[in-house]
């Protein structure tokens, strides 16, 4: 519970009682490698703070192809935000890669928070741009760079994540072949 808390002082100023009602609030759960926490095509009615281990964000394309979008680990807010504040089915599963374990935080739960915690909503506002921004930083630059560069930057901006994510999630989403992948790293060594 402590590193939620800490999280979301980075973000604004919470005083004992509204530190009180968010860890009332806050659920703790874990999930098993391999298992989903979230499915395409229902809505979203939780958010999650990871506390540890590492989650993924997938979808099928339309030929059918599994695409990994990105990955979570600790101490980051997990959540669909787009279906969540829209209350639409998600476009996207949402995987365990490793043993989870993390806080939730109901729809209802967050709206309370909301009513009570006058700096609430400002909070969340200022946690979804970072993750946004954070998002397209991790996304941009793969746009310009060969495989191998993508690699690379894989390892240099994540380097506790590549030995925790299977080769086959790592390659989608590098958008390369596993094979590849396997050449890339055998050259690099």
């Amino acid at each position: 519970m402590e590193a939620l808390i800490n999280y979301l002082l980075q973000f604004g100023n919470l005083n004992k009682q509204q530190i009180d009602l968010i860890t009332s609030k806050a659920v703790f759960k874990e999930i098993r490698k391999d298992e989903c926490f979230h499915e395409a095509g229902k809505i979203p009615r939780e958010v999650i703070f990871l506390t540890e281990g590492v989650m993924r964000v997938c979808y099928y394309n339309n030929k059918g192809d599994e695409i990994t979008k990105y990955f979570i680990d600790e101490n980051n807010f997990v959540a669909d935000i787009n279906s969540y504040n829209q209350e639409i089915p998600s476009t996207e599963y949402i995987q365990a890669i490793t043993a989870c374990s993390y806080f939730v935080l109901s729809k209802s739960s967050m709206k309370e928070l909301s009513m009570t915690i006058i700096e609430w909503d400002n909070i969340v506002a200022k946690i979804t741009a970072k993750g946004l921004a954070d998002k397209v930083n991790k996304i941009s630059p793969m746009m310009t760079e060969d495989a191998k560069e993508r690699y690379l930057s894989f390892l240099e901006k994540f380097p506790k994540l590549a030995n925790r994510i299977p080769l086959s999630y790592l390659a989608s989403y590098l958008g390369i072949t596993q094979s590849s992948l396997s050449r890339i790293r055998k050259n690099i060594r």
